[in-house]
């Protein structure tokens, strides 16, 4: 088990794509919440499920999926030389691996793969003929290290990854793809490898590949007539997907070496389990961040013993109005059906929360419903690349991706257009001919609740929708 807490985010991704000391200080504001960490710990075999059962009131399932798979080709089982992306990484981001082979050759087109072949370029390879400095050993033996005197004379790699789908049909995002390409990666698409070519001591000298079509249910063959090349390899790299390890949690296990999740990301037929990350598919890692967000509200209900929360149409975090105003003390009155008196409107009763309806957790304010005349055109703000050349590679450790500054970060998030919800322009008050809305009274509003309209004077001319610029205003009579 890992040492350190970080999972695939630590451990699988290179240092210059996610900043270390970003997620050690956010790892450890988690901690100072005062959360217990126990390291070195393995469910299932140093612990007991029942046993966390008995102890606690929910557990979640946030494993990840840190097994790499091999190829299912001839010559690849046993052979030293022939890796997985995921212990090729992890090697390389636990400090380990220092420098790599002459020739590495990548089969992949996801994310994974693109971070491997970017890795070897950037950890380049030194000519040696001393077993020992061979970098397939560093990758299997975790107590093997290469030392700073054999990085010194370290010269660039030759990195080729290969894809069964063309470039532009890669699953790797595209910028990916393009900054690999910019750094010296060789990307051989469209073709399938078939076999490891093996020397007579049975290690890897090449791999043999061939020209292929995909079908509709991801299954390659060979190009009808092609002929099968074979490229020189001296460490051989398969990132073609990962698994889980679930030893011991027989009773999770879904048949895939996964968990299943239903849509409040609980553990079906497993009262008080509930899981996150890509151990229910592997997936990015902000899907991994989403799915725990959603668990812990789940959590938190099961523990209160209240039903889960509907989930919106679209998953993300929603204004909460009740709330707000529970925070200023506006919460509304009880509702006395006897003390109510006409109730043919509510607009004047205590009782109610008036001129608020949260219609984004139904739908989304599409640019159609805004007023767009009230926004100029601000240019977006995006970040910055540094992407180094293939003659820049070898030890460019820095991000390549720069994030904005505190204050271009505040630029950009003015140019948040509020669709669907009021940020209290007046437009309503002022171009109202019938003086019908109005600012509700300070003591009583709240965000989310700025306006009110009295139904006695109000026509339904539509005029306060026309010129609301965000879509909050809907109008429901004279459609």
């Amino acid at each position: 088990m890992n040492t350190e807490l970080g999972g695939m985010f630590r451990y699988g991704i290179p240092g210059y794509r996610v900043p270390r000391d970003k997620l050690g200080a956010e790892i450890q504001r988690i901690i100072d919440m005062g959360v217990e960490v126990k390291t070195g710990v393995r469910v299932g075999k140093d612990i007991a499920v029942e046993e966390l059962e008995k102890n606690y009131d929910a557990v979640l399932w946030a494993l990840g999926c840190q097994s790499g798979r091999g190829l299912p080709i001839p010559g690849w089982e046993g052979t030293s030389n022939c890796v997985s992306g995921v212990a090729f990484l992890k090697a390389f981001n636990e400090g380990r691996m220092k420098v790599t082979a002459k020739n590495v050759i990548c089969i992949g087109g996801g994310d994974t793969s693109i971070d491997v072949v970017s890795v070897a370029r950037r950890i380049g390879h030194i000519e040696t003929n001393n077993p020992t400095d061979r970098p397939e050993l560093v990758v299997h033996e975790s107590y093997i290290m290469h030392d700073a005197t054999v990085t010194a004379a370290r010269q660039g790699a030759h990195a080729t990854l290969t894809s069964l789908f063309k470039k532009e049909n890669m699953t790797a995002a595209q910028h990916e793809v393009m900054d690999a390409l910019q750094e010296g990666v060789v990307i051989r698409d469209g073709v399938m490898p078939t076999e490891v070519i093996k020397d007579s001591s049975g290690r890897a000298v090449g791999l043999k590949i061939i020209a292929c079509t995909v079908d509709k249910n991801g299954r390659p063959s060979a190009v009808p007539g092609a002929e099968p090349e074979i490229l020189q390899a001296d460490l051989i790299v398969s990132a073609v997907g990962q698994g889980g390890d679930l030893t011991g949690l027989d009773a999770l296990n879904n048949g895939r070496n996964l968990i299943n999740a239903d849509a409040f990301y609980q553990v079906p037929n497993k009262k008080g389990h509930f899981v996150a990350g890509d151990i229910i598919r592997p997936h990015l890692l902000t899907t991994a961040i989403g799915q725990a967000a959603i668990a812990v509200e789940s959590i938190d209900a099961y523990i209160k013993g209240q039903d889960p929360k509907k989930r919106p149409k679209v998953d993300v975090h929603h204004f909460d109005l009740m709330r707000k105003l529970v925070e200023q003390s506006l919460s509304p009155k009880k509702f006395v059906p006897e003390a109510a008196g006409d109730m043919r409107g509510t607009s004047g009763g205590d009782y109610a929360v008036h001129n608020y309806e949260d219609r984004s957790f139904q739908e989304i304010a599409s640019h159609d419903q805004l007023f767009l005349g009230h926004f100029g055109y601000t240019p977006r703000l995006k970040r910055r690349e540094e992407v180094p050349t293939a003659a820049e590679v070898l030890g460019h450790f820095r991000e390549r991706l720069i994030g904005l500054s505190p204050e271009e970060a505040i630029a950009e998030a003015k140019r948040c257009m509020s669709c669907g919800l009021c940020f209290e322009c007046d437009n309503c008050v002022i171009y109202c001919p019938q003086t019908a809305v109005y600012r509700e009274d300070k003591k009583k509003s709240t965000t989310g609740r700025y306006v009110a309209t009295d139904y006695a004077k109000c026509i339904g001319c539509h005029i306060c929708s026309d010129v609301c610029p965000t879509g909050y205003i809907q109008m429901g009579l004279g459609e």
